[in-house]
């Protein structure tokens, strides 16, 4: 299975690395990279995040919980896409379009 990110989960990352890195760029550094290994688990186990509660009965959109941020991706045939980090906090469920819905690569 071949992880691909899209543009904005690879801006949330950076985004999220340079908030951390404000207060201490070793934690930035590690924070991140413990996002990205758990996303690489996802190459062997694409299923092993749970169902998104807003994608409303969609089996493809699922989610990872690493320390409170929720990485949202699409299980595809051949491939994991993954298609957003936010904070846990976020309720997605008020939005008109879905992060999902975005097809941009």
């Amino acid at each position: 299975m071949v992880i691909k990110w899209s543009k904005r989960a690879r801006t949330d990352i950076r985004n999220l690395k340079a908030y951390i890195a404000k207060d201490s760029l070793y934690y930035a550094r590690r924070f991140t990279e413990r996002i990205i290994a758990s996303i690489e688990n996802l190459e062997t186990f694409p299923k092993m995040g749970r169902p998104v509660p807003e994608a409303e009965g969609r089996k493809d959109v699922r989610e990872l919980i690493y320390q409170g941020y929720r990485i949202i991706y699409l299980t595809q045939p051949k491939q994991v896409f993954i298609v957003t980090i936010i904070h846990g906090s976020r309720d997605l469920a008020g939005q008109d379009t879905m992060p999902w819905e975005n097809r941009e690569k």
